[in-house]
């Protein structure tokens, strides 16, 4: 593969079908393993301080931007659609075909955040590589704290699917990705078209990509190698009038998370992060410290 320097320092990224894989600058000598972080909806990697952790740990660091999604847009396309959660799959799969090819016989681990996290636990169940030796999700995108204009709406998508699966059916900014941005009063500096606070328009066929992936995970998954599922304590609403909004998932329903998780397989894990934000790794030090200290454990169990 053809690595070349990234626009994230310390990184190089490659072309590979239709999606693009990045690596780690600085990865250890001898890896005892490998992982492949999967970013969510309206995102894409460029957490440069969860790679290095990982570097840390003794694992060769890998992240794929999925098609639509960062640095494989391509001009025209609709952002992170998908009319299936299989689409996603295909490319965790390419990505972890090229890490094996890579590292021949090396053991690897997924570590998926929010939308990522659930198009990888159907991907774990349907396509697990024989390589692969566990599944981390980072506040998995298991449900949404949904209103009831919003419950009805997602009802009425079936009919629209049928006749206009591309149909926008949503038009939401985030705040979250506002807030968490250093023009917005966070951490974390990003590239605010890959990543943007106007949110990305969500279609029809994309929603019932999500809702028929969580009825297969309500009538188990069965993923056959072990599974970490970490969650904030509470979900609060994702507005300004939010005095936690730092201290609480605004994105997922994690009490829908805490429902689903043993449907996962038999081997599954919860790792319940009080205080943490949506993305646990972008959480206050404190919180941030638990996430990686129950990630850290979790290798070191899986992996010798």
């Amino acid at each position: 593969m053809d690595f070349q320097p990234d626009v994230l320092a310390g990184f190089s990224a490659a072309p590979l079908a239709g999606v693009t894989l990045v690596r780690s600058d600085t990865p250890p000598a001898k890896p005892r393993a490998a992982v492949l972080h999967v970013h969510g909806y309206n995102d894409y990697f460029y957490q440069a301080e969860l790679g290095h952790w990982f570097d840390a740990q003794g694992l060769a660091f890998y992240a794929v931007d999925m098609r639509g999604a960062g640095r494989s847009r391509v001009p025209g396309e609709h952002p992170h659609d998908m009319a299936t959660i299989a689409e996603p799959g295909d490319d965790i799969n390419a990505a972890v075909d090229a890490i094996a090819e890579l590292h021949p016989g090396l053991p690897i681990v997924i570590h998926a955040h929010s939308t990522g996290g659930l198009s990888a636990a159907i991907w774990a169940a349907d396509r697990p590589h024989p390589q692969l030796a566990g599944v981390i999700l980072n506040s998995p995108l298991f449900g949404l704290p949904l209103t009831r204009v919003q419950a009805l709406m997602a009802r009425a998508v079936t009919p629209i699917l049928r006749l206009r699966p591309t149909m926008i059916v949503s038009r939401v900014p985030s705040l979250y990705n506002e807030r968490i941005h250093v023009n917005g009063g966070g951490s974390q500096t990003f590239n605010q078209e890959w990543k943007t606070p106007a949110g990305v328009p969500t279609t029809a066929q994309w929603v019932g990509a999500v809702t028929g992936a969580w009825k297969r995970i309500d009538g188990g998954l069965g993923i056959a190698v072990p599974v970490l599922v970490a969650r904030s304590a509470s979900t609060g609403p994702e507005r300004d009038d939010n005095p936690r909004f730092n201290s609480q998932d605004v994105v997922v329903d994690t009490a829908e998370t805490a429902r689903l998780t043993p449907k996962l397989g038999s081997r599954v894990e919860a790792l319940v992060v009080e205080d943490g934000m949506h993305d646990l790794t972008l959480s206050a030090p404190g919180p941030r410290a638990q996430y990686y200290a129950g990630v850290a454990a979790f290798i070191d169990r899986i992996v010798p």
